[in-house]
């Protein structure tokens, strides 16, 4: 495969938040994970600087249909009508229609929805790819592997090629090389077991280097998936802890919020500024709660059926 450049779609003017990836592929350019329609100039004028535009694309490989990874894409669409869209088949119909993504998304950003994502257009179903996990894609001279890792979302995705893993969300958030990188948490589907499973499955595959768009590109190591773990398990605890001692989500929220803070000041004074931006922690003290009530519920239910 082609050079991979990272693109630096500089989210609300801050550099180092949301990267869309781009190479040639013989057939057009692919681009994994277009950030939202809001930084669409700015991923626009990245393909220039590579000599191309958005006329240039033809393959979209999304990892998962939240904002911050696929709403750009029904834009780029229209200004390129040779391109497609590969997607997960969860989340392929929300992108055909995506009146219930928007209704969801308004309810936790409200009037900030327009500022912060822009506009997520509707596409037409014939040029979206709905994949399951597990294809081949042959995209130009491009050998692409669609691997199924949920955990962060039920329909997420990670692409392989040669060296090159593009992890989406599931390979953590890591803004600086010396932060280790930390599970991004938000509603409304995290299952932490099916997370670590698709860890598993992806630190054993033959890669030299990990894609993250939060933030760019590092070794494929086992230290890399370790620290997630480790740090998936001990954020996972200090929400379900006091959750357990009946404390309400404002008490967690606060708790939570200055402990990571802490953490990542620890490895790096310009971390906690930049990692509430791309992460707030409130966002994932809301996606753990909503896991462990769940866990809770089932438990319950097993319970009564024995």
């Amino acid at each position: 495969m082609s050079e991979v450049h990272t693109i630096d779609l500089m989210f609300q003017e801050t550099p180092g938040v949301i990267a869309a990836f781009v190479f040639d592929t013989g057939d057009g350019l692919a681009v994994v994970d277009t950030g939202p329609t809001s930084t669409l100039g700015v991923l626009e004028e990245g393909l220039g600087k590579l000599g191309a535009g958005l006329g240039d694309v033809r393959h979209l490989l999304l990892t998962h249909i939240h904002f911050d990874h696929a709403g750009a894409a029904g834009s780029i669409l229209e200004k390129s009508r040779k391109a497609r869209v590969y997607v997960h088949e969860k989340g392929a119909p929300h992108l055909v229609n995506p009146e219930k993504l928007l209704a969801s998304a308004t309810q936790i950003y409200g009037d900030q929805m327009d500022t912060l994502w822009g506009e997520m257009k509707p596409m037409d179903a014939d040029r979206v790819t709905a994949l399951t996990g597990g294809e081949g894609l042959k995209l130009g001279s491009a050998d692409i592997h669609a691997l199924y890792s949920p955990g962060h979302a039920v329909h997420h995705l990670a692409y392989h090629s040669g060296d090159d893993l593009f992890t989406g969300d599931v390979g953590g958030i890591r803004l600086l090389e010396r932060q280790t990188p930390r599970a991004p948490t938000p509603p409304p589907d995290i299952n932490l077991e099916l997370w670590r499973e698709s860890i598993e499955r992806l630190r054993q595959l033959d890669a030299r280097t990990l894609h993250l768009a939060h933030f760019g590109r590092y070794p494929q190591s086992q230290a890399h998936w370790d620290g997630l773990l480790q740090t998936m398990q001990l954020d996972a605890e200090r929400v379900r802890e006091p959750m357990q001692q009946g404390r309400d989500f404002a008490y967690i929220k606060e708790q939570f919020t200055e402990t990571l803070l802490a953490e990542l000041a620890d490895e790096d004074a310009a971390l906690p500024e930049l990692y509430e931006f791309a992460c707030p922690p409130w966002m994932s003290v809301q996606g753990l709660m909503r896991y462990w009530t769940r866990q809770a519920a089932r438990s319950a239910a097993q319970g009564a059926q024995a």
